[in-house]
This record gives C-alpha cells, structure tokens and sequence, in this order.
C-alpha cells in the first residue's frame, strides 16, 4: 500500500470534462468524481485486467486515484495501478490493493523525451535488446514498442 506519483497533464484521455471547481455544489462534485471513478474501473476491464472486489475512486480536487481490491498476482496488480495513474487529470494513485499471490515488485519509470523502450532496457538490464521484456510488462496498455509517450509510467520488472 503506496502512493504513487503520475504526470497530470499525461495520460489516457478517459475523463470528459475537469473537474468542477472548488465552490460547486457538492451534489455536482460528487457526479463528477463517481463518474470519473467509474471511466477509470470500465478502462481497467477494458484491458482484460481482473480484481476481486474493484474499486476505484477519484478525487478531482487532488487528483488523486484510490484503488482497492485483491489482484491475483502482483503483475496484475501493478497493471492495475498503472491504468489508474496513466490517465489525464489523475496526478496520484492510492494503492490499497492487496495480492492473492506475492512476487517482487517491479520498478517504475516516468518517460521523457527522447526515449524509446531500446534504451530503457539498457539502463535498468545493461542490454538494449531485452526491451521487449519491458513492453510485454506492460501489455495490454501498450499496443506496440515504439508507442510510449513522455510523462508515461512504465512498468520495470525485475531481470
């Protein structure tokens, strides 16, 4: 259980509006939140990923993303988090998720400009040509190698 930390203006573009401002009545702030809660749970499923008792809500004061549930494994789990976070508006996940089954846990890494998943590999593996470990950690979110983006969160895991 952590928070972890995502580029706001990065992102998936699930959420269809910003988030009401601060003087809003609290019936609309409320709407907004659940609706953006429940645009990030119908992303997660999109992507074949499951959990036993998903929950996810969302603060659009904070942009902040808490995700409950139990994962069978913590690939999974951590596929999870990175739907949540990878999304515009969402600046923060809470990760209150547990594991039916414990592994280590990966590392993550924010791209930047410049980057492509060859020299990723190199940094964290000493080997550009094992990028494609780090692009099958983080299917189904990515389509093909050579569509990351900066502000992107990927997944590292361990060699």
């Amino acid at each position: 259980m952590s928070i972890l930390s995502f580029i706001k203006e990065a992102g998936e573009k699930l959420l269809r509006r910003d988030p009401p401002p601060a003087s809003a009545p609290a019936a609309d702030v409320k709407a907004a939140n659940d609706e953006a809660g429940d645009a990030i749970k119908a992303y997660i499923e999109a992507q074949g990923l499951k959990a036993t008792g998903l929950t996810v809500t969302y603060d659009g004061a904070t942009g902040t993303v808490t995700v409950y549930g139990i994962a069978p494994d913590q690939q999974t789990k951590e596929k999870i988090l990175l739907c949540c976070g990878n999304v515009r508006s969402v600046a923060s996940v809470n990760d209150q998720m547990t594991v039916e089954q414990s592994a280590p846990e990966a590392q993550y890494y924010t791209v930047v400009k410049g980057d492509n998943l060859s020299k990723i590999s190199k940094q964290y593996y000493g080997d550009p040509n094992k990028y494609t470990k780090i692009f099958e950690a983080n299917k189904p979110m990515l389509k093909s190698p050579d569509l990351i983006y900066p502000g992107q969160v990927l997944r590292i895991p361990p060699q």
